[in-house]
């Protein structure tokens, strides 16, 4: 019996990118999964990927995949999101924070007060997003005595990168993470900050080509690929030891070399602690 069989999961913003390749690493481990975005038809976004062409490699890979579409902005989509789980499932045993607006201006240069005010949509849709679904996800978790909570952050949690309110965003990401896991912690539900570094999403790759100096700043030893993350995340979620972790913010590429991890292509992920910052948080 594979590991995640009988587990169900909610992984947000999972259309494309980070979050679709973890929905397909929690997949192959044989878990039930919720893929939520905005994308349902293939013509309706930039860069291609939907909830349904997500939900439906999930059964490929050996999971359930549900498609809902789901704007984080709004609370009542998520409410009827979470009900949904709680209606067809009975329970749920983990959920990634992953979904993030992200504006085209992200990798443009410039400071803050030449970009638009408007920027700070990666704030409602990156942190306060992340609060609603955790809210959401503890009233069923709670009751049943377990359950993981993941936010996607990542170096730029301690390192300038991009722009104010990414790193702002992310931050704030890590110290909620840590928050929520005291509260958590006496009802046996964990939460985790994940920093996750370079990964090579169908965004990444268009700015690799059009952005510049963004191709001079990166190698194939640093970059992952989308479903490197959903490793680590599908080996806590196994893991009957992770309650010592609650509260922490940890390396990705730490945690995989920890749980004997590599990469979809057999690599073995470096750390960037000593070039790029260390977490702050450390598990409560």
């Amino acid at each position: 019996m594979k590991s995640l069989a009988g587990k169900v999961a909610v992984v947000t913003g999972a259309s494309r990118g980070i979050g679709k390749g973890i929905a397909l690493a929690l997949a192959e481990e044989g878990a039930t999964v919720y893929v939520t975005g905005r994308t349902v038809r293939p013509d309706a976004a930039a860069l291609p990927g939907t909830v349904g062409e997500t939900a439906a490699e999930v059964d490929r890979r050996g999971g359930k995949g549900v498609a809902v579409q789901v704007d984080h902005a709004n609370d009542e989509q998520v409410a009827a999101l979470f009900a949904q789980v709680a209606r067809e499932q009975g329970r749920l045993d983990i959920l990634v924070n992953n979904a993030i607006a992200i504006p085209k201006e992200l990798t443009q240069p410039g400071p803050f007060w030449d970009k638009p005010i408007s920027n700070w949509e990666m704030i409602d849709v990156g942190l306060r997003s992340n609060y609603v679904a955790a809210w959401h996800a503890a009233r069923i978790m709670t009751p049943q005595k377990s359950g993981l909570i993941v936010a996607l952050s990542g170096y730029v949690g301690v390192t300038y990168t991009y722009n104010v309110i990414f790193g702002t965003c992310k931050s704030g990401t890590d110290r909620m993470a840590r928050d929520m896991a005291i509260e958590l912690k006496p009802h046996n539900v964990a939460s985790i900050s994940l920093w996750q570094g370079f990964t090579y999403t169908e965004r990444a790759r268009e700015n690799l080509k059009t952005v510049p100096g963004m191709a001079s700043q990166l190698n194939s030893a640093v970059g992952t690929s989308v479903e490197f993350p959903g490793r680590i995340i599908a080996a806590l979620a196994r893991d009957p030891a992770v309650m010592k972790r609650t509260g922490g913010t940890f390396i990705a590429a730490e945690l995989a070399q920890e749980y004997g991890i590599t990469d979809v292509d057999g690599r073995v992920i470096p750390s960037l602690r000593a070039e790029r910052g260390a977490p702050i948080w450390a598990p409560v």
